[in-house]
């Protein structure tokens, strides 16, 4: 799951309300059974209360009663935890009477506190008793009359409640830590599992992209298929457009090349009649100029065109390899060596035909000007961190070159520095703008051969 993730942040919502459904029942959990653990040990109490009550109640009057009915050594053994206690409530100076087990000190009077006594007048709390012992105590107030009023307390050692509380609390905590690992396997299991179509697709996106499939194929879910129907549909609209723009290309290439000849052929008429005819000479120079530009925009539109949905990828080293090997036949004559120098097996996301264009201008204008050697080298390209793959191709010969002026001038749309070699001057603006199409550039430099270097660096696929 990576950051930023539709995964993640499913995960992450799933795992913050587990995390607080966990703690809010573990919370609830644990205070009912400190609860339920406090009244059984509130009732235990209770049973030793009433007998005390009991036995004052039975008490020889004007005496403080002496409780003989308890039964339980536990309340003889000093500092035991266990302690009883009766204070005289009706006299000036208060009369206390305690177990044997509290040999110093009283236990605090609840009434006193201020705590709060239930519809029975028992009264529940935790206090502090002898050496700093945190005890649980419950008391009553009893009114016997001309007898006299007392408050009866009994009191025990608090952290036999603590101790059972913080067991069942650590299985607790245990029992949910294991149980929220696993509501967390099973979310994490069905955010992978339920997002899968997602990463289908994708698959499926980056087959069509790297021109292995034409459309979005497979059964998906009903949530998803409506978003495969309309991926196909673009697809298969984007495939429409550029058939149409490439018979509209055909048709008006077709349309304008007989009127351009004609007019090429008149002047030529013109001329063989009339050799100085500036007319004629005018209407073929711009006729020519026509031409061109004709040829220009109609290639930039097809390539456009055609760069807009590519399905198609295609191997560098043998469109290289085969350029190379026509082009070395060529310029044989004239005792040109085409060299190639390919390494990492570059692919190119785009058409042959297009490919072919880009590498063939470039090396036929090597041939053009080189003297001995023209040397074409592919291979990857070193790019930041973060960013996509490209591959680039080196053609360098060994020519007069160009300075840098004049490599500004040779990209610009037919422009011919050397008006003794063939050609329109068209070629390297539109390999210029064919690789801008397909997210590439071109740049001229000087090759260490002493020529011209162009470098052209693509997108891999």
């Amino acid at each position: 799951m990576r950051s930023r993730s539709l995964a993640l942040r499913l995960f992450v919502s799933a795992t913050l309300v587990i995390v607080a459904v966990l703690a809010v029942t573990g919370f609830v959990l644990s205070t009912a059974y400190q609860q339920a653990v406090e009244r059984a040990f509130d009732r235990r109490l209770d049973v030793y209360l009433k007998t005390i009550v009991a036995d004052v109640a039975n008490s020889t009057a004007g005496q403080m009663p002496e409780p003989t009915t308890l039964g339980d050594p536990i309340f003889s053994f000093p500092l035991s935890g266990w302690y009883w206690q009766i204070t005289r409530l009706d006299r000036t100076a208060k009369e206390v009477k305690t177990s044997r087990s509290m040999p110093e000190g009283t236990l605090p009077l609840l009434v006193d506190k201020g705590t709060g006594a239930d519809l029975t007048g028992l009264r529940e709390d935790y206090a502090k008793g002898p050496a700093a012992q945190r005890l649980r105590i419950v008391e009553r107030v009893v009114d016997l009359g001309e007898d006299g009023r007392y408050a009866i307390a009994v009191a025990a050692d608090a952290g036999e409640i603590d101790d059972e509380v913080e067991g069942f609390d650590t299985a607790l905590i245990v029992t949910l830590a294991v149980l929220g690992l696993v509501f967390l396997m099973t979310v994490a299991f069905q955010v992978l599992f339920g997002l899968r179509p997602l990463k289908r697709m994708l698959t499926a996106l980056a087959a069509v992209r790297e021109g292995r499939a034409e459309r979005l194929e497979g059964d998906y879910p009903v949530e998803v298929a409506p978003v495969v129907a309309e991926m196909n549909a673009l697809i298969d609209t984007n495939r429409e457009i550029v058939e149409r723009a490439r018979t509209h290309v055909g048709n008006l290439a077709h349309a304008l090349k007989t009127p351009i000849s004609v007019l090429q052929n008149e002047a030529g008429r013109m001329l063989a009649g009339t050799p100085d005819s500036v007319l004629a000479t005018k209407v073929q120079e711009q006729a020519e100029v026509m031409k061109g530009q004709v040829a220009h925009h109609l290639e930039r539109a097809r390539i456009a065109a055609r760069a807009q949905v590519v399905t198609t990828v295609e191997e560098v080293g043998p469109v290289v390899e085969k350029l190379a090997a026509s082009l070395g036949k060529v310029y044989r004559r004239r005792g040109i060596d085409v060299e190639t120098e390919i390494a990492g097996g570059a692919r190119f996301r785009g058409e042959r035909q297009d490919l072919e264009e880009i590498i063939g201008n470039l090396v036929d204008n090597g041939c053009k000007w080189a003297r001995t050697l023209v040397e074409v080298s592919v291979g990857p390209a070193v790019e930041g961190p973060g960013r996509r793959a490209v591959f680039e191709i080196v053609i360098d010969d060994d020519g007069p070159g160009l300075t840098e002026a004049q490599r500004g001038e040779a990209m610009k749309r037919g422009r011919r520095l050397d008006e003794t070699q063939p050609g329109s001057g068209l070629g390297l603006s539109i390999v210029s703008e064919l690789v801008g199409l397909y997210g590439g550039s071109l740049a001229l430099d000087r090759s260490p051969f002493g020529g011209l270097r162009c470098v052209v660096r693509l997108p891999a696929a």
